[in-house]
């Protein structure tokens, strides 16, 4: 990936590919626990990227983030779904959405490094519990 001006994307593309992102490390991160039954993986991953979850994870990350990342992360929350959010409100489904478009900007400029940084932080204590569910 070639690093490209955060403004060459709109916050749903960034969001779009930020919930890939999150969910390809969340499906790794479930499966290294040994499982294979992929009913309970899913159920367990469902509850770890739904927006609920995402928003509180925005509080964990806001303090945290660059520029750069606060911009991408403002971008997809400010973003105007054109349906009305399942299971959340308006706001959680915002700052859900926010959360993904800091991931998705941070694949698209190639900053591994950094998209593990941030999801360890978020999510590492989350996994640990829904790995014990398992």
């Amino acid at each position: 990936m070639t690093t490209r001006n955060i403004h060459d994307y709109n916050g749903a593309t960034l969001a779009y590919i930020g919930d890939a992102v999150i969910e390809l490390l969340i499906r790794e991160a479930l499966t290294s626990s040994g499982i294979s039954d992929t009913g309970r993986l899913s159920a367990a991953a469902q509850k770890l990227v739904c927006a609920k979850t995402q928003s509180a994870i925005a509080d964990m990350l806001l303090p945290e983030l660059s520029e750069k990342e606060e911009a991408a992360y403002r971008l997809g929350r400010n973003h105007h779904a054109s349906g009305k959010p399942k299971n959340a409100t308006v706001a959680e489904y915002s700052r859900s959405t926010g959360v993904e478009a800091v991931f998705g900007y941070l694949h698209i400029t190639g900053d591994n490094e950094r998209i593990r940084e941030l999801f360890d932080k978020a999510y590492k204590n989350l996994l640990k519990d829904s790995k014990k569910s398992l």
